[in-house]
């Protein structure tokens, strides 16, 4: 599945400015301490001048401690038929704050921003990194771009990038507009609060400044980062882009300006098509199977092909267009899809969404054109709502996976939009079920057959095996179990695209000297598939609170016919836990000279206290002996 990335202009900008001392000396001894980067000026000049005109002029400083940060000295500008670069330069400084090096705007890269799956794309960037090895040193930059639209004004990020191991000495936002021109601005956070002012010539200002902001240190398991990181979001009122007019407040408007605006009178279809439609469904009584039925056919008939030209990054093509060439990006096969369905009398609604395995949502209380990649397709159907991507060839009818579930999203229909929530997978539905029997000879080689089923968002862990050759699949199947001497003697990947879709893996194989021997003892793991690999690493005083994005559980039932003549030595562990954030447990016995080892794991999402990371750090330990236990077997 591929993003629809819904095109977005970045204004970055420049402006005549003092000459500031970098000596990196001066930087605040508090802001030294887990930096990678200092921000020591990142100040946002944004005026607008009329709905067809903004500029945006930025000074950027940032220091680098050591090579870890040397990914936020660079610089991406972009730029396409809807704006571009006025002006660039930039000075490379040394620790002592002397200037070695002036950055001119032909010594930036020129690229295209074709991503590999775009036909139509007009976008391009200009990217500069300075080719410094000598640690710390500052690059400064003074940009200033322009815009013909005021749908997209830039949001403010005190951190730049919103970057863990990044300090902030000095940031701030001014937005400059005509009295009549409103803006609506949602903080988050804690970025300070914004004054509202006028300039001599009777201008109006909003204004943020923040100060001697440390740099966060990246902790696992962390909440996102419009979660952790100060920023303030800003929108129009009114605005204008590509010659399309509008105004929204709120998630209703939005969504109203987005259906008659850009989705209205785009639905019409060949009579061909129609016909085509009808005779498909005939004799099918049932709406949802209708509608399977439906997106089946347009599975087969299109192909996703990004397209980012002009306001063909927020209006899809039309269904003829569609139909006829049987291709299209998101907003388009949502749209030719929508149509097919209208043809069989079954709504359906075209769904805005923030698409990515970790779940973001839309603003429950600010409505912005720049929360949302993707678009997706809702049927509401009675005590039954369903939810497809147009995007996917491969996606079963009404299951959407952990691209796009449990989420905030938009509907935009004919009334306004709608917010919704996509459906959510529980920790027992995401479901990895295995099964497997082996026998081991008394030379140490393993042999046997290995079932596993995989459900929910789990459905996915297979995919890179569907449809390749059995090589291929081999070659990708060593790589995911950490078997040595891993021989493959046959391997099935299928799946069945009911309503409870499965992934199934049939694995056949061997795996020479799995036991290793000592004297008259051998050894070997039972946990052969589902090992936890690697402690997780404790942390002190942690700042985030503990983010788990999604639960599953896997369970294990492994059976291994012991060698002729040997007996176990070792005692059989069981182990049970439960945490607010999960429950594990292992048990071993014999049975008829044959091991049986039982493991079930169940991984509980949710936002827990930063108090209790210490006891995940113990809670994944224990995992990680208890998968890694050792049996010792010897001839009797």
């Amino acid at each position: 599945m591929r993003y629809c990335s819904l095109l977005i202009l970045l204004f970055i900008g420049s402006s005549v400015y003092s000459q500031q001392n970098y000596d990196v000396s001066l930087i605040p001894k508090e802001l030294l301490s887990r930096a990678e980067a200092i921000i020591r000026e990142n100040e946002n000049i944004i005026e607008v001048k009329s709905l067809d005109a903004v500029t945006r002029h930025v000074k950027y400083a940032v220091t680098v401690l050591n090579k870890n940060g040397d990914s936020e000295a660079s610089l991406y500008l972009y730029y396409n038929k809807s704006g571009g670069i006025k002006s660039v330069k930039g000075t490379v400084y040394d620790e002592f704050g002397k200037p070695i090096k002036k950055i001119a705007e032909r010594d930036f890269d020129d690229h295209s921003s074709a991503d590999g799956f775009s036909l139509f794309l007009d976008a391009r960037f200009k990217y500069f990194k300075p080719a410094i090895t000598t640690y710390p040193y500052t690059v400064e930059y003074d940009y200033e771009m322009y815009a013909k639209q005021t749908l997209f004004l830039p949001d403010w990020d005190p951190n730049g990038r919103q970057s863990t191991g990044v300090s902030v000495e000095h940031s701030s936002y001014k937005l400059i507009c005509k009295p009549d021109f409103n803006i609506r601005y949602k903080a988050l956070n804690k970025p300070g609060d914004v004054t509202i002012g006028a300039t001599q010539n009777g201008l109006k200002t909003y204004g943020w400044e923040i100060k001697n902001i440390k740099a966060l240190r990246d902790e696992p398991y962390s909440p996102i980062d419009d979660k952790i990181f100060p920023s303030v979001k800003i929108a129009p009122e009114k605005f204008s882009y590509a010659g399309v007019s509008g105004s929204f407040t709120n998630w209703d408007e939005y969504g109203k300006f987005i259906y008659d605006k850009l989705l209205k009178n785009r639905s019409a279809l060949p009579d061909e098509t129609i016909n085509h439609i009808k005779t498909l469904t005939a004799g099918i009584s049932d709406a949802k199977l209708k509608a399977k039925k439906i997106y089946e056919y347009m599975q087969q008939k299109t192909r996703y092909v990004s397209v980012q030209i002009g306001i063909g990054g927020y209006q899809p093509f039309t269904a003829t267009e569609v139909d006829q060439q049987s291709y299209g990006d998101c907003k388009a096969l949502v749209n030719y899809t929508q149509s097919l369905l209208a043809v069989a009398g079954i709504e359906s609604y075209y769904v805005l969404n923030m698409a990515g395995s970790t779940k973001q949502s839309a603003i429950p209380d600010f409505a912005s054109m720049n929360q949302f990649n993707h678009v997706i397709l809702c049927l509401p159907f009675k005590n039954d709502t369903t939810w497809i991507d147009c995007t996917s060839k491969e996606n079963p009818f009404g299951y959407l996976g952990s691209f796009t579930d449990d989420r905030l999203v938009v509907a935009c229909t004919p009334g306004g939009g709608k917010l919704m929530r996509t459906p959510a997978f529980t920790p027992e539905t995401n479901k990895q079920i295995r099964t497997a029997n082996f026998t081991i000879t008394p030379n140490g080689q393993l042999s046997g057959e290995m079932i596993t089923a995989f459900k929910g968002t789990q459905y996915d862990n297979r995919d890179e095996l569907v449809n390749e050759t059995f090589t291929e699949q081999v070659k990708k199947i060593k790589n995911i179990y950490p078997i040595e001497n891993f021989d493959v003697k046959a391997l099935s990947v299928t799946q069945s695209k009911n309503t409870d879709p499965t992934t199934t893996e049939i694995i056949t194989f061997n795996a020479r000297d799995y036991m290793a021997q000592n004297g008259e003892r051998y050894f070997f793991t039972p946990n052969i598939a589902s090992r936890y690999i690697k402690p997780l690493k404790n942390i002190m005083n942690r700042v985030t609170d503990v983010y788990i994005n999604r639960g599953y559980t896997d369970i294990d039932e492994i059976s291994f016919n012991l060698p002729e003549g040997f007996k176990i030595k070792n005692r059989l562990p069981s182990t049970s836990l439960t945490k607010p954030f999960g429950k594990y447990s292992i048990s071993m016995r014999v049975e008829n000279n044959k091991l049986i080892y039982k493991r079930s794991l169940q991984i509980i999402n949710g936002t827990f206290s930063k108090d209790t990371y210490t006891e995940l750090v113990d809670f994944y330990q224990d995992i990680y002996d208890a998968d890694n236990y050792v049996v010792t077997i010897e001839k009797n």
